[in-house]
């Protein structure tokens, strides 16, 4: 039973900080990723589809991407789709590619991505910790129904806390090297 609390916590710990790695693809650094675009949204006749399933997004250069469209009719509804997101680029079309140039970052601007990423990097820790007050209460749950001992008790609550600071540890570095990323010029 306890080993099933420690698994169940260290399962969803580990997922914590995957989905914390995957949010901070989509920021953009200094270089070219076709993560940027990853969660834009495309008008295909009538309905709302990710950009993936109506072109091919690919990295020319450093700083270049290129998306194209696999009907001619696209081009102009995916101009406009880039246009309407948040990303803050401009799209220039050359006949059937749209290529998206890169401006490099501004210091202000590396600053404030660098703060975006410590604050999510708090929210993961945040996830964790709750996870980790969700299976000392089932651990304690188990001692108030007499099935385990308070030893049991104690050495599992030990051991929930090493994940807990495995995977605190886990999230620093994975903030650190997104931010080490994005203040390299």
């Amino acid at each position: 039973m306890i080993n099933d609390i420690k698994k169940d916590a260290e399962t969803r710990m580990q997922k914590s900080v995957e989905s914390l790695r995957h949010d901070l693809t989509k920021l953009r650094t200094g270089r070219a990723s076709t993560a940027l675009v990853d969660n834009l949204k495309v008008n295909y006749y009538g309905s709302d589809v990710p950009l993936s399933q109506v072109a091919s997004v690919a990295i020319s250069d450093a700083r270049t991407l290129t998306i194209t469209p696999w009907e001619k009719n696209m081009v102009g509804v995916v101009e406009k789709a880039i246009f309407a997101s948040d990303l803050g680029l401009t799209p220039n079309t050359a006949g059937q590619i749209i290529r998206i140039n890169l401006p490099p970052l501004t210091e202000e601007r590396r600053k404030e991505l660098s703060k975006h990423v410590s604050h999510e990097g708090e929210n993961a820790k945040v996830a964790i910790r709750n996870i980790r007050r969700d299976a000392m209460h089932q651990v304690k749950e188990l001692l108030k129904s007499k099935q385990i001992t308070e030893d049991e008790e104690r050495k599992a609550e030990e051991d929930i806390q090493k994940l807990t600071d495995k995977f605190v540890k886990d999230v620093d570095g994975v903030v650190k090297d997104k931010e080490t990323e994005l203040m390299a010029v």
